[in-house]
């Protein structure tokens, strides 16, 4: 559902937002700890790592941990300020304010997590900065009212620093404002876990996918912008629980996606058929 779409005339509204079962996590470090200690202090925080590692799972975890609603947008260089706080809506019963996924987390007391914030334009992180200082306020110039953030609510980004450029980095004068934690692929034998577990394949099919996410992985900056992330050897994984052929699975889910250009597809294909 469009946060956008969203009434917010009631507290009420807030808890459709709130994790009913616990999403699988598999702790790699003291991510969860240092987390827990951060939203006890209320303390905005940045997650930072390649696609597919497992920084939205965690925030999703973390908020069904503690109990909290997480309201989530996925950031674009379209986003304006108003899909972020709000605007005026006209309707048969005439103009209304509706709430963006930041007020409504800020005044009912959620987390809000922007995900690859740094695909969003500048001058719009600009306006999430009254509520990541001790002010912890969001000023709604065109309502003119100034809301309080609950004292429930944190604000988390994320993005990956591998596709920084000095058109898309957050400032400093945002940077500065947030605690951060860096996520990477797991440990070997964690990822072989966590592959095993989403699937519900074999410890020797998860082990083999493994191996080739190693392989590309490899050859970031030798012909590949990004290699397999643990979200794609899942996805791979997924197929060949379904009776797909292991070959055909990994170049369906791992290979296609990640380049058009025949010889390095040739490469990796060389690579899916050393361990299947």
């Amino acid at each position: 559902m469009s946060n956008l779409a969203v009434p917010t005339d009631t507290p009420g509204v807030i808890d459709q937002y709130r994790i009913r079962h616990e999403p699988y996590y598999r702790a790699v470090d003291n991510e969860i700890e240092l987390y827990e200690a951060a939203y006890a202090a209320r303390m905005p925080m940045m997650l930072k790592g390649p696609t597919g590692c497992g920084k939205t799972r965690f925030v999703e975890y973390m908020a069904w941990k503690l109990g909290k609603p997480l309201v989530t947008l996925a950031c674009n260089e379209d986003m304006t300020a108003a899909d972020l706080v709000g605007r005026f809506l006209l309707d048969a019963q005439g103009t209304r304010w509706q709430d963006g996924p930041l007020t409504l987390a800020a005044r009912y007391g959620g987390i809000c997590y922007l995900d690859e914030v740094v695909e969003a334009r500048q001058d719009t992180a600009v306006v999430i900065h009254p509520l990541t200082d001790a002010r912890r306020s969001l000023p709604l110039e065109k309502k003119n009212e100034l809301v309080q953030a609950h004292p429930d609510f944190q604000l988390v980004i994320s993005y990956n620093p591998g596709y920084q450029s000095i058109l898309k980095d957050l400032k400093q004068s945002t940077k500065q404002r947030f605690g951060a934690l860096d996520f990477h692929y797991p440990s070997r034998n964690i990822e072989i876990e966590i592959v095993a577990h989403e699937a519900g394949v074999s410890g020797e099919i998860a082990g083999r996918l493994v191996s080739i996410g190693e392989k590309t992985r490899n050859l970031k900056g030798h012909g590949l912008e990004e290699g397999v992330s643990t979200r794609m050897l899942i996805h791979a994984a997924h197929l060949i629980v379904r009776g797909i052929d292991p070959v055909a699975a990994c170049r369906v889910t791992l290979v296609r996606p990640i380049t058009d250009d025949t010889d390095m597809r040739d490469a990796l294909d060389a690579v899916v058929t050393t361990f299947f």
